[in-house]
């Protein structure tokens, strides 16, 4: 599987951006894609997931209430809405792909900090105060 990102940049507190990852080659029905991020000087963090096949999703309290996962699978395409973009937000956003939906949205999160299958090559969010 591989999978690239696009879609960041700079923005200004308060803005919005959205992330765009397309995935080629098979995926499980059972797996999840999401998000996770790297800051500097922070430890990695998992954002955001959604069931390939349920479409079910799964958020970090930090982003709950504010970002917005959502897959196109027919595009192969798995999004990621921020808004209320904070300084905080600041980081390198990774879009990966493993784990099951048949896992606990801890599991998932834990899954998506510690590592997954698949992993793109990130996009760089920056968000100025």
């Amino acid at each position: 599987v591989q999978l690239v990102e696009s879609g960041g940049g700079l923005v200004q507190a308060g803005g919005s951006l959205r992330l765009s990852c397309v995935a080629s080659g098979f995926i499980r029905d059972d797996a999840v894609v999401g998000w996770f991020r790297r800051a500097p000087g922070k430890e990695r963090e998992g954002v955001s997931c959604i069931s390939h096949n349920l479409g079910t999703t799964y958020y970090a309290d930090s982003v709950k209430g504010r970002f917005t996962i959502s897959s196109d699978n027919a595009k192969n395409t798995v999004y990621l809405q921020m808004n209320s973009l904070q300084p905080e937000d600041t980081a390198i956003y990774y879009c990966a792909v493993g784990g099951s939906q048949w896992y606990s949205a801890h599991e998932l999160m834990t899954l998506l900090a510690e590592g997954m299958d698949y992993e793109g090559k990130g996009t760089l969010v920056t968000v100025s105060s």
